[in-house]
């Protein structure tokens, strides 16, 4: 019988090498997490001069994601629309850049990139996204 998928870390650093690759063609500099399916820190990239208040985000837009199974970019689009309800639920990031990683359509963990405009995130982390997918 086999089991579920797993995100391994191997997995996670091709996601976050995908990722910096895009964020380095834009001259970005970002803090990239990747989690599990729990929520817990697999890892973490920082470019040196990325300011430090991006590390708790980009592990709080991962949490966020994988917690509620949606790309943070969700509760973005709902509070920008008026659904300030978004703001009151717990692990909310309403800030674009924090995605859920698939593997055969189960949900293994989540993607979350902080330290540029909302969307520049969450185009950085549709990159990782790209290279788990072509795994």
């Amino acid at each position: 019988m086999a089991g579920k998928p797993v995100l391994t870390l191997e997995d996670a650093k091709r996601i976050a090498a995908a990722a910096q690759v895009e964020a380095l063609a834009n001259d970005w500099r970002v803090v990239i997490a990747v989690v599990d399916d729990g929520g817990h820190l697999l890892y973490l990239e920082r470019s040196h001069d990325t300011q430090y208040g991006s590390v708790e985000t980009a592990i709080f837009k991962a949490n966020a994601a994988v917690a509620f199974q949606r790309p943070t970019k969700a509760s973005e689009d709902a509070v920008l629309s008026g659904r300030l309800i978004h703001l009151a639920l717990p692990g909310v990031i309403p800030a674009e850049g924090g995605v859920p990683l698939e593997i055969d359509g189960v949900i293994v963990g989540a993607l979350g990139i902080s330290g540029v405009r909302s969307f520049q995130d969450g185009q950085i982390a549709a990159a990782g996204v790209a290279a788990l997918e072509k795994r």
